[in-house]
């Protein structure tokens, strides 16, 4: 019998035994469960720019986890190697919610904050992220999410109380784009504006040419992110060409400052990457 996942947009009807979409979420007996549950892909000590996080305490390093799994499917994927792929095609160890709390309250001697929970998508395997990061709280640790914002409203809902700051991609601002790439523009517009209202919220959009860089469109996905706050920071990060797009061209970097410079008319934030 199929169950359906409501975790994001998809709402992907999976038949007894089979994942979802995102490779994440499976169905056992009837109910959809998280099989990435603390099946960890990648772990290291990184600093907190490298989320990026400009404006959440800079200078500081975090231990960043991550699982496998996604529910978009962007062809120019930067941890495609992980993302886009399930349990049984990526190496994974185990690492239950205390043991990475603990681990991270170690590090603490090294610098350590927190917890940041990103490289695959957070939110696919949020009762993970939800239960570490409640632990992560009790040891007096931050929590960072790393998200594509294509999740559900209660979803956030379950996160928010224990996340301290975010950063968002907000990769276009046309929903034929996010539709190409198997989102929803609408689901991570809503997602942004709760979540700015609740924690320290950064955005994120990777420029690949051809693809969103039309300035029109940014420039109203500009007014939009001032309309919610001109504080919010805006990564404007340039796209190598990767996965699906390595035939592509990387975007040119003096298109990169052009947009920066343009979205500064309005936000206070604005960063270039991958400059």
């Amino acid at each position: 019998m199929k169950a359906e996942c409501n975790v994001c947009f998809h709402h992907c009807q999976i038949a007894e035994g089979a994942v979802g979409l995102c490779k994440a979420r499976k169905n056992e007996n009837g109910r959809i469960v998280c099989a990435s549950y603390g099946r960890l892909t990648a772990l290291a000590l990184d600093p907190i720019e490298k989320k990026p996080l400009r404006r959440f305490h800079p200078g500081s390093l975090i231990l960043s986890a991550g699982s496998y799994g996604c529910n978009m499917k962007c062809s120019f994927c930067q941890n495609h190697s992980i993302s886009m792929n399930g349990g049984d095609d990526t190496a994974w160890r185990f690492v239950p919610p205390r043991e990475l709390a603990e681990r991270a309250d170690f590090l603490k001697q090294s610098g350590n904050i927190g917890v940041a929970f990103t490289y695959n998508e957070p939110c696919v395997g949020f009762e993970y992220v939800r239960d570490t990061a409640r632990l992560v709280h009790e040891a007096g640790m931050k929590n960072v999410l790393v998200t594509n914002g294509c999740a559900e409203g209660w979803v956030l809902d379950e996160l928010l109380p224990h996340i301290d700051a975010m950063n968002i991609d907000l990769k276009a601002f046309t929903e034929d784009f996010y539709e190409r790439h198997g989102g929803s523009l609408g689901m991570v517009k809503a997602f942004i504006q709760k979540a700015a209202a609740s924690c320290h919220v950064e955005l994120t959009s990777l420029i690949v040419p051809g693809e969103n860089d039309d300035l029109q469109k940014l420039q109203e996905m500009v007014s939009w992110i001032a309309g919610i706050s001109p504080g919010i920071p805006l990564h404007v990060s340039r796209f190598f060409p990767q996965w699906k797009m390595a035939g592509r061209e990387a975007a040119d970097v003096g298109m990169i400052y052009r947009i920066a410079e343009m979205a500064a008319e309005q936000l206070k934030y604005v960063y270039t990457g991958n400059c």
